[in-house]
């Protein structure tokens, strides 16, 4: 049994269409008749000029002469034919029965045109045409008398009525047909929306796989396809939360399960005094290693729920160098040599603190993951209209198979080694992160002679240009 809805989309097109038909079965008789009355009101004019032509060359006007000359033109298929004196005296008339002749042919139309007028009059009714006409006879710029004509044609009248009446009869077709187009077509179309709800319904409740199929190439193939999109998406989103919680959770359980361990040696053990610091300090490496996961965890949060703050014109080569002053110390540690090549001018538009953020965390693991008395090389250069940001190491490098992997949460290529330097895979996340919201674009790459090379280029700004 068909929906509301569906009766709805059905009433609103047979609505539609009967007001169209309606329209046509009004307009287009008309439109026909007028036709009809036109060609009508020019025949009857022409066969009245012809009279008036052969009635206006007598030399007089008496009832001999006037049916000489109406008997002289040829058979007009006329009904009815009256000509008169300037008095309205009928001199001739073609009816036998009722003949007006001798008396005064007093008909409105005839006392229109006996001062001067052509009249022409015209009317359906009972599936014939009736028409009228009537015109002055002049003779000499003189009112002689008047002809009057007068044409009863049933067969036009059939023809009107008999379009009438396939109109109405095809409007009626056409009303029942629609009505049935109607009713399948918004069955149709219900059944499509209905499809459309119930795949909504189902994402509502969590299932991020529901797709939708929609044929056609209308509008709802469109929405179906923008769903499927959006299907994809959420789903895409949800295993990416899914796989997040995963190594969140794992990676705190590591430090944590450390943590718990060391307490209860030192809880279920007699130690001695420099064991105990031993193990205390383990403890407070682990409890470290969780502040920096979790400071990690809280900058990708705000990444991800923070709107971008105002950006601003940064020379990059500054930052730079305040980066280099903050880990020369570690470098020192690590005995890694680092060294900064920076062009003046290379201005960007960003934000400094994240543009900081970038250039700290790609120096921090270069050196972290170097090789012993290895080399930082850190560039900046304008190269047209970008500014490019370029750290090379000497390190172990990254393998090819894993580059396209370098930037995804908790990725780590050697997690041994990642863990004992106190990674947790986020760093370079967060990198990425950071530079695509600020409008830039990171890459990796083997280094020339072993290691690898971070190459971020954001769109130059010049300074100068931009001031007022």
């Amino acid at each position: 049994m068909p929906s509301s809805t569906q009766l709805r989309y059905a009433a609103a097109y047979f609505l539609i269409t009967i007001a169209v038909l309606l329209f046509l079965n009004i307009y287009a008789p008309m439109t026909i008749r007028n036709l009809v009355f036109r060609a009508q009101k020019t025949a009857m004019e022409d066969k009245a000029q012809l009279f008036v032509s052969s009635l206006s060359a007598l030399t007089a006007m008496d009832s001999q002469t006037v049916h000489d000359a109406v008997e002289s033109v040829d058979d007009l298929h006329t009904n009815r034919v009256i000509v008169t004196d300037p008095q309205g005296l009928a001199l001739y008339d073609s009816l036998e029965r009722d003949n007006a002749e001798g008396k005064l042919a007093l008909l409105p139309q005839i006392v229109e045109a006996l001062s001067g007028n052509d009249v022409f009059y015209i009317t359906y009714r009972d599936g014939a045409l009736e028409s009228q006409a009537a015109m002055p006879i002049m003779a000499y710029n003189k009112l002689v008398g008047a002809v009057y004509l007068m044409e009863y044609d049933t067969d036009q009248g059939a023809l009107i009525a008999a379009l009438q009446t396939n109109i109405l009869r095809i409007s009626a077709v056409l009303a029942g047909a629609v009505a049935l187009f109607s009713v399948f077509f918004s069955v149709a179309f219900s059944r499509r929306v209905q499809r459309l709800l119930e795949s909504v319904r189902q994402m509502r409740d969590g299932n991020y796989q529901t797709k939708l199929h929609v044929r056609g190439h209308d509008e709802m193939e469109r929405l179906g396809r923008a769903f499927n999109e959006l299907s994809d998406r959420l789903n895409q989103s949800e295993q990416v939360r899914k796989e997040f919680v995963s190594n969140a959770s794992h990676e705190l359980k590591t430090p944590l399960a450390s943590i718990k361990l060391l307490s209860d040696s030192i809880l279920q053990n007699d130690m001695d005094a420099a064991t105990m610091r031993e193990f205390v300090a383990d403890i407070g490496s682990e409890a470290d290693r969780l502040t920096r996961l979790s400071e990690k965890l809280l900058e990708l949060t705000k990444l991800d729920s923070t709107p971008a703050q105002e950006h601003e014109l940064v020379d990059a080569g500054a930052v730079v160098g305040r980066v280099m002053r903050m880990l020369t110390p570690l470098a020192g540690q690590q005995h890694i040599a680092l060294d900064c090549q920076c062009q003046p001018g290379c201005t960007v538009l960003s934000v400094e603190d994240d543009l900081y953020q970038i250039v700290f965390n790609l120096a921090e693991n270069a050196i972290k993951y170097n090789r012993p008395e290895g080399s930082v090389n850190i560039t900046v250069r304008h190269d047209g209209e970008n500014v490019t940001l370029q750290v090379d190491d000497t390190g172990v490098g990254i393998p090819e198979q894993a580059r396209e992997h370098i930037f995804e949460r908790f990725y780590r290529v050697d997690k041994a080694r990642s863990r004992k330097a106190g990674g947790a895979g986020l760093g370079l996340s967060i990198v990425h992160d950071m530079v695509q919201r600020n409008d830039g674009v990171i890459t990796v790459s083997q280094r020339e002679g072993g290691g690898s090379r971070f190459s971020v280029v954001f769109p130059y700004f010049d300074m100068q240009e931009d001031r007022p």
